[in-house]
């Protein structure tokens, strides 16, 4: 029986050592750092727009209104927003703008201000970020994002928006249009 006892002891021994030793070697557990609150810049006044410079963007066949971004407009801000001026001209000739952001990083849309038929922009009293794929008015805001404003869900610089855009860059593989 004290042999049975002595082994038990020295079996309890060598497992507490071990363990203490693993104990040793084993890493802390490291969190990863949390990310940033994100912050956005104040939006600047909505710019002057041009209709003789547009960029066309590529909308579905079935919408009938043509709808282009003025280059002179489009600024990408520390914050990761692509802001820009959309232009909205429908079959008769009136043309519609609105002053708009992009959050790439979340896909939302945030409307600033809209320019009114007096020509002057109107501030949106409570502009608030949506979803670029919520069934919204107009899909512009996601086709856009697709054709060169975001890439891989990060802004890009100005002049490479652009050239996006004139090269009519088309959606990645698997992204696809939301129902409209």
């Amino acid at each position: 029986m004290r042999t049975t006892n002595m082994r038990c002891k020295q079996w309890w021994a060598t497992g507490a050592l071990v363990l203490a030793a693993a104990g040793c070697f084993a890493q802390p557990q490291r969190r990863p750092p949390e990310p940033a609150e994100w912050v956005e810049e104040s939006a600047p006044a909505a710019p002057v727009f041009s209709k003789e410079q547009l960029i066309p963007i590529d909308m579905p066949h079935h919408v009938s209104v043509k709808v282009g971004i003025d280059p002179n407009t489009l600024a990408v801000g520390g914050d990761g927003v692509v802001r820009y001026v959309v232009v909205m001209t429908n079959a008769t000739g009136t043309v519609n703008a609105a002053y708009e952001g992009i959050r790439c990083a979340t896909d939302e849309v945030k409307t600033y201000a809209r320019y009114s038929a007096s020509g002057e922009w109107k501030p949106v009293a409570e502009p608030k970020w949506q979803s670029i794929t919520d069934n919204l008015p107009s899909k512009h805001a996601f086709t856009l994002a697709r054709q060169g404003a975001c890439e891989n869900r990060l802004s890009s610089s100005k002049d490479e928006v652009i050239r996006a855009l004139k090269q009519k860059s088309k959606p990645a593989p698997g992204l696809t249009h939301p129902t409209m």
